[in-house]
């Protein structure tokens, strides 16, 4: 059976990273990561690149460590398949301001590059996806897990979807959902070829984590989600964002398209359980630490970054836990058969995203008023619902879920993915 074809669109951070670090684990006939496209968001667009170059530098002295110690190597599909890696814009559509996440530390990686510099890649990795700059002398080892690409992430993910046959390529994306959003934007039919689109953000029946209401990777472009969500509509026009005055934007959709987008939605709602505890976390490191893993130091150093900033926020007395938000989608495209992943009652829901409220910017909306919908025989609209909240014609089809194999067992499965 040939494996999932699987594009990741990413922002790392810590969490972005243990979610490429699980994909590239993967046995290689469950799962090939065809692109990584990574945008802006925990930090500055260079960061989050060098973060994922700097991943691969570390895995290549992984697996010559791993083969030096007579150890399994794992991470068949890095070892089996070569992913592109390409960039996208620096700034979500409609701001140029970039918001700070300052959860991830200023480089994304709390001080990962300083603390092991012998884990960074020379700074001559700038010139793989930008022309005009220094090269080194000789071609970086890491360059045989992934190959450089200077067009723009986009443009990637629309190239891979009208080549490869449709339904067969997913797309996790991980950070604000700008790069989907262009590629939707350019070419909307080639990107509803795509088999699924799995998406971490936003919170429905929680409260948000950068604002009371909204989700981070949702806030830093509502304007690109709440675009890509109204793809899952019949009518994508009833439920996409106005169109602001005096700032650039992209053009409306056509008025129709042959399909609707398939959109599986992880929000904080079902993510934030799945929780990588500080004990746990050092008690599966310990033995990698000790034999002096490239891996297990690099992500020991970012992880011991990510717990003393949990415990500045929730205290001394409260084990910190790192919720896996980015990882679970990973897990849910590596184990999505499995019947404990359910979706919320009443799926496919009309979920919106606010983009131009003051209190509300981010925000996923959804109609939790009991009211009797069109019986979709005789009527499809309900007089007066202007707003198409009760319509079958209009509003959007998101699929969210609410439960996965179990909260509990996640940080296990991940880290004997990562260290055996």
């Amino acid at each position: 059976m040939a494996p999932k074809k699987l594009i990741i669109d990413t922002d790392p951070g810590a969490d972005d990273v243990m979610a490429m670090l699980l994909a590239l684990a993967a046995k290689a006939e469950d799962l090939e990561v065809v692109l990584i496209s990574v945008t802006y968001g925990n930090v500055a667009l260079e960061a989050c690149l060098r973060n994922v170059v700097a991943m691969f530098h570390v895995l290549d002295n992984e697996m010559e460590w791993r083969k030096a110690q007579g150890k399994p190597l794992g991470f068949e599909a890095l070892r089996t398949y070569k992913p592109i890696v390409a960039v996208g814009p620096e700034h979500a559509l409609e701001d140029e301001m970039l918001m700070a996440d300052n959860f991830h530390g200023a480089d994304g990686l709390h001080g990962v590059h300083e603390a092991h510099p012998h884990l960074s890649p020379a700074d001559t990795w700038k010139a793989l996806f930008k022309d005009g700059l220094p090269t080194g002398a000789d071609e970086p080892s890491y360059l045989k897990y992934f190959k450089p690409s200077k067009i723009p992430s986009h443009k990637e993910i629309l190239r891979i979807l009208k080549e490869e046959p449709a339904d067969t390529v997913s797309i996790c994306a991980l950070g604000p959902l700008t790069n989907l959003a262009l590629a939707a934007s350019e070419d909307p039919e080639t990107f509803l070829r795509v088999k699924e689109v799995a998406v971490m953000g936003g919170a429905v029946e929680c409260e948000g984590n950068v604002t009371p209401v909204a989700e981070f990777n949702t806030f830093a472009d509502a304007v690109a989600a709440a675009r890509v969500f109204a793809l899952t509509s019949p009518n994508p026009a009833s439920t996409m964002p106005p169109i602001p005055k005096d700032k650039a934007t992209l053009p409306p959709y056509p008025e129709k398209l042959s399909k609707t987008l398939n959109l599986s939605l992880f929000p904080l709602d079902i993510t934030t359980p799945h929780l990588l505890n500080l004990g746990f976390f050092l008690e599966k490191i310990e033995a990698p630490l000790a034999n002096d893993s490239p891996l297990g130091t690099w992500v020991n150093t970012f992880m011991a970054g990510i717990f003393r900033q949990i415990t500045s926020m929730v205290g001394p007395d409260v084990e910190p836990g790192l919720s896996l938000h980015d990882p679970l989608t990973v897990w849910y495209m590596l184990t999505g058969s499995n019947p404990a992943w359910t979706l919320a009652k009443g799926a496919p829901e009309d979920i919106r995203v606010e983009t131009s409220g003051q209190w509300t910017h981010g925000m996923h909306v959804s109609d939790r008023r009991i009211r009797t919908k069109p019986d979709g025989v005789n009527t499809f609209e309900v007089p007066g619902d202007d707003d198409g909240w009760l319509s079958l014609r209009r509003g959007n089809r998101i699929n969210r879920y609410v439960t996965s194999p179990g909260e509990m067992g996640f940080a296990p499965y991940l880290m004997e993915r990562l260290f055996g």
